[in-house]
């Protein structure tokens, strides 16, 4: 999910809670509409609808601006972004003859235009040209949506407590001190923002800094009253009260100066900064996959129904295609034998083209791997650090710009546990110090046991000479436990977590977005 939103209570001291949804607000605006008055111009409204389950379902609608052609529309469309998902949207005009509702039924279409809401965000202002029905271009009209993360401008700060000469609650040792954050509600409920880690055995603790959005903390009301409870922690849950104190970010601001509590940027801030996402697809060409022509295959073609790698690629990449701005995207092969000479390569462009490895769009993509079955042998082993070190480099290389301009995705699909676990574990941790993140679906029945280790869920991943990863940029996903459910449920669970990823290596780099003027 995206980090630029509210942060939910955790369950035990130490806990950090995950974010939710940014919220976006879209403006709209149009040029050189139909003019379908005899008398008069048009009356023009914008009607937004969203795909839900294939079916267009109608969300809002902006006010009337009388007489015009060029209207610019007060009313402001409020939307949940995910990442993970593609969210499509169409915008119809009209021109209203009855009042403004939501019924267009006496209304004369003027045209309408159809994106995601990710193409929106990424570009921060779409203009496209409105089309009547059967995709004829209503004259020169054209629609202009600009997006704002009003999530990310509302801001995140670090917080940092420390207390001296607390209350002694233990008989035998000191007080093992936690801290509490809470937001008092309109209705005066309380509301946890935050709850510590526990320091053991101190009666003057410092905690942990924590992050935390101005939306979680005060509800953007930055004299929203704040209420700070500190308990002696008891294993059992029983925990003694030492004391509590009232303050606002308002206060905490004057009273440490405004240089203490810093902004910490949102996924969307980067995006809308204008940070591109490469996108790079590495596929298993070993010989475990089965023969091509055999319908058994996992690389078999039916024309009916894709196989698992085009499911997965199709599913992820129409995602990720909506961030680049160029639309071209790298697809890698590895573990077949390949032309001219038939030789053993773990890091082919499927295009075969070694000069230029990018496809135009995710069909470019699926078009260079129906061409590529035919032309390869497949071989093995499974060996996937060749094409992460490959990914690497050309991270390693935009990480020396110093600006938050390039980030890179690897999705790698592979129908087997890998054979260079060694490298690759040493590979996945030089990685975290770039900007990529890595997503891996093990497509088929193999057993994945082993790949589970190379996804930090549970503990931190270790190259084989002992060194951590920096960051947790691995997610690991079989294929077979989300194959009943939708394309765009295998897209959310394996693109989850690349939002948070992005903001935490920009964050250790204390790179802020590029373009923050264009932004705010």
């Amino acid at each position: 999910m995206s980090a630029g939103s509210e942060r939910r209570a955790a369950a035990a001291p130490g806990v950090v809670p995950a974010p939710c949804a940014s919220k976006v607000e879209l403006r709209l605006s149009c040029r050189h509409l139909l003019d379908r008055d005899p008398l008069t111009k048009s009356d023009p409204s914008v009607v937004l609808l969203l795909q839900s389950q294939g079916q267009w379902v109608q969300v809002d609608r902006t006010e009337v601006v009388r007489s015009s052609l060029h209207p610019v529309f007060s009313k402001v469309f409020t939307l949940d972004y995910y990442f993970e998902e593609v969210q499509k949207l169409r915008f119809e005009v009209y021109d209203t003859h009855g009042p403004s509702s939501l019924s267009c039924q006496e209304d004369d279409f003027l045209g309408g235009m159809e994106c995601t809401l990710g193409q929106i965000v990424a570009q921060k202002k779409v203009t496209r040209a409105l089309l009547l029905k059967f995709g004829r271009n209503a004259g020169k009209s054209t629609i202009t949506v600009l997006a704002e993360d009003i999530s990310g401008n509302n801001g995140y700060v670090e917080l940092s407590f420390r207390a001296r000469k607390l209350d002694d609650k233990d008989l035998f040792s000191k007080s093992d001190p936690f801290l509490e954050l809470y937001r008092i509600n309109d209705d005066q409920s309380e509301q946890l923002v935050y709850r510590t880690e526990v320091v053991k055995n101190d009666l003057s603790p410092t905690w942990q800094p924590f992050k935390v959005s101005l939306s979680s903390l005060c509800s953007c009301e930055e004299s929203r009253p704040l209420k700070g409870l500190v308990w002696d922690y008891d294993s059992r849950g029983k925990h003694d009260f030492i004391g509590e104190f009232s303050t606002t970010f308002e206060e905490m601001q004057k009273a440490f100066g405004e240089d203490q509590l810093y902004r910490v940027y949102s996924f969307l801030d980067y995006v809308m900064g204008g940070c591109q996402i490469h996108f790079t697809v590495a596929i298993d060409f070993t010989a475990s996959n089965g023969d091509p022509r055999n319908s058994c295959s996992l690389h078999y073609i039916n024309p009916f129904q894709p196989n698992e790698y085009l499911q997965a690629l199709v599913a992820v990449g129409e995602i990720c295609q909506d961030y680049d701005s160029d639309k071209r995207l790298s697809a890698l092969g590895f573990g077949a034998r390949i032309p001219p000479k038939y030789e053993v390569s773990h890091d082919f462009a499927i295009n075969f083209n070694p000069e230029d490895d990018e496809c135009e769009g995710i069909q470019g993509v699926v078009e260079a791997y129906q061409n590529c079955l035919p032309r390869v042998q497949l071989y093995g082993p499974t060996n996937v650090a060749p094409i992460i070190s490959k990914v690497a480099r050309t991270a390693a290389a935009e990480e020396r710009t110093r600006e938050a301009s390039q980030y890179y995705i690897l999705l790698i699909l592979t129908d087997g546990v890998v054979t260079d676990m060694a490298d690759t574990r040493e590979a996945i941790v030089r990685a975290s110090h770039l900007p990529m993140s890595i997503i891996i679906v093990g497509v088929g029945n193999a057993d994945f046991t082993d790949m589970q280790v190379l996804d930090g869920d549970d503990g931190v991943l270790r190259s084989p000479r002992g060194e951590p990863a920096l960051r947790d940029i691995v997610q690991f996903v079989p294929f077979r436990e989300l194959k009943s459910a939708s394309p765009a449920a295998l897209a959310k669970s394996v693109l989850a977590e690349v939002p948070r990823q992005l903001v935490e290596y920009y964050s250790h780099k204390e790179l802020p977005p590029r373009d923050l003027g264009a932004h705010a």
